[in-house]
């Protein structure tokens, strides 16, 4: 077999194969009244165009706008843009195509860091904790979820919103509270606890295809009194679970936000959920910030202003030239 090819690494005049993702799919007729398909097509290195002018109806069927897709096809330029002009598509799966190289890891941006070294560490972290209640209670919420916890977004257009990206929010804020509870010599269990669990309803606010989007769930109640609820029925199973303790946990997640204004049901109340809540806040826009300066394609040592900060981000000096 020809060795995948990266949509990054498309050169015009080639052959090539690969697994990628249709991101849109549209039927279009030609100047002439021929039908042809008309794609966008996403790997983790870029997107490009695709159409397909044979075996048109044979190869409508068999996939959908979402679908990953394993393709055979040719590089071409078009309007000095290079395009991919399909010959054969598929739908692509693990089980079908796992043999030949398809992960879905390679179809959409992923953290960086492997998900099953993240998970690793913070069952670790869920390990040292002392309090057995909330040990308990995160304990069974991480076992419950780990098939989602480990490929999840932490947003759908946010910080973090990528693949695995909740699991490295989550243990870059646990990183953080070690360091941080200490010195204000507070709760680090709960605190621990907060982090861990301050966004566990976003497993159900946001879905966890390919192409992350708002579930109906998340749109009609959001992340946060779905956690909420999820903590509450998980501390309902633990016998003899105090119940000023449940409260301050609900309390870190109903008010993790901060302010009103960004949907948070209550402002922090006390010590351990304002430190919840300034760990979150900062982690997502150090994340925000790293997006910023990667995804910027501006020549010199600064952005533009079209980032979620509105001013210019300073990139430094590229030594490489």
């Amino acid at each position: 077999m020809k060795p995948i090819t990266q949509i990054s690494s498309f050169l015009e005049g080639t052959s090539i194969q690969g697994f990628y993702l249709c991101v849109e799919k549209h039927l279009r007729h030609t100047r002439a009244g021929d039908l042809y398909l008309d794609l966008i097509l996403r790997d983790n290195s870029g997107t490009v165009p695709a159409k397909v002018w044979d075996k048109v109806d044979e190869f409508n069927e068999k996939f959908s706008a979402g679908n990953p897709v394993a393709i055979k096809g040719n590089i071409e330029s078009f309007k000095d843009r290079l395009q991919l002009v399909i010959k054969k598509i598929n739908i692509a799966s693990v089980k079908n195509y796992g043999r030949y190289g398809f992960d879905p890891s390679l179809i959409v941006p992923t953290s960086p860091y492997n998900p099953n070294k993240m998970w690793k560490r913070v069952v670790q972290i869920i390990g040292k904790m002392k309090n057995p209640f909330l040990k308990k209670v995160v304990s069974n919420i991480f076992r419950e979820h780990k098939d989602k916890l480990l490929i999840h977004p932490a947003s759908v257009m946010m910080h973090h919103n990528y693949r695995s990206g909740f699991l490295e929010h989550i243990l870059s804020m646990a990183k953080i509270a070690e360091k941080l509870t200490p010195i204000y010599k507070l709760d680090q269990d709960l605190v621990m606890a907060g982090v861990l669990l301050h966004d566990i309803g976003k497993l159900t606010e946001i879905s966890s295809s390919l192409e992350a989007e708002y579930t109906d769930e998340g749109n009609f109640i959001g992340h946060i009194v779905i956690g909420r609820d999820m903590v509450r029925e998980a501390c309902a199973k633990i016998k003899g679970f105090p119940k000023i303790l449940q409260q301050q946990l609900e309390h870190i997640i109903l008010s993790h936000q901060g302010k009103f204004e960004r949907q948070s049901p209550k402002q922090p109340s006390f010590e351990e959920a304002l430190l919840v809540h300034f760990i979150d806040n900062m982690d997502a826009k150090m994340n925000l910030m790293k997006l910023a300066l990667e995804e910027d394609q501006q020549d010199g040592k600064w952005t533009d202003r079209k980032n979620i900060f509105r001013t210019a981000l300073y990139k430094g000096i590229d030594e490489s030239k």
